[in-house]
């Protein structure tokens, strides 16, 4: 067991699901609501409504990434490293996942596409612990609010 197994497990049991948990434990982190973007990542569930679909715990991360390098604002521009970080992320969950699974879609990693607990619950921890770690060696601090 990890340090957001328990928040994870906690968000699960509430409805959410893997890509919903990947950004709501990062606001968490901040001490920030949004509830819109969380409804928006309702979308990226379970393979983003079909089980062909990229795993959610992946998306989620990607949109995680995002949400603190990516474009917000007309007068904002996405941070340069935001595609290196984000082709980082895919690169390692592709390995990750084909090695443990034989493939990066949610039918490939659990039983026609439902998602299962026991392994979803891992995934998701692995992806938010890896988004969060390229975030750090990138320069953001997952902590504070990104739009300050």
């Amino acid at each position: 067991m990890n340090e957001y197994d328990l928040d994870i497990l906690r968000l699960h049991t509430q409805g959410f699901c893997c890509a919903q948990i990947v950004v709501q434990m990062a606001l968490e982190m901040q001490g920030a609501e949004n509830p819109g973007l969380i409804r928006a990542m309702s979308g990226l569930c379970v393979g983003f409504s079909s089980a062909r679909g990229a795993c959610g715990a992946l998306t989620g991360a990607a949109c995680l990434i995002a949400y603190y390098a990516g474009k917000g604002t007309a007068d904002e521009q996405a941070h340069d490293r935001l595609p290196l970080m984000l082709t980082e992320l895919a690169d390692w969950f592709e390995e990750y996942a084909t090695e443990r699974f034989g493939g990066m879609a949610c039918s490939a990693i659990v039983p026609y596409g439902k998602p299962d607990a026991s392994i979803c619950g891992g995934l998701v921890s692995e992806c938010f612990g890896r988004a969060m770690t390229i975030l750090v060696e990138n320069g953001f601090d997952p902590s504070s609010d990104v739009h300050e």
